[in-house]
């Protein structure tokens, strides 16, 4: 029998894993209905915080952003749930945009802020 679940990818910096933690805690009921795949150390997170299961990608900064970027080219992700530092420095910005810019070209929701991400979510657009 195949998997039937769609897939969600979540990813914060740093300065805003709380946020998601939050997030996560506050809509587990939903996120648990999904396959989730996260950057590493967000994946550990909602796995230890949140008791989710989730399929966890190498760190942000060593390809975990492009593995993502990856799977949502191949039509494999619904949404990605990205919270972003507005104010903190990322060496490997190249990999966010890109991440970003296939969520466009693709036309798949990206949510880079709890705002997003609950309006998302609460509305049941996915």
């Amino acid at each position: 029998m195949a998997n039937d679940k769609k897939t969600l990818a979540l990813i914060a910096h740093d300065g805003k894993k709380a946020d998601m933690v939050a997030f996560a805690l506050r809509f587990k009921d939903v996120l648990e209905r999904y396959d989730l795949i996260a950057t590493s150390t967000t994946g550990s997170l909602l796995a230890d915080k949140c008791g989710l299961k989730v399929t966890r990608m190498l760190s942000g900064p060593i390809g975990g952003d492009a593995q993502i970027a990856a799977q949502v080219a191949e039509g494999k992700v619904e949404a990605v749930f990205f919270f972003v530092d507005p104010l903190g420095k990322h060496p490997h910005d190249p990999d966010i945009q890109s991440l970003m810019r296939i969520c466009n070209a693709h036309n798949v929701p990206l949510a880079t802020n709890s705002a997003t991400a609950m309006y998302i979510i609460s509305e049941k657009a996915l």
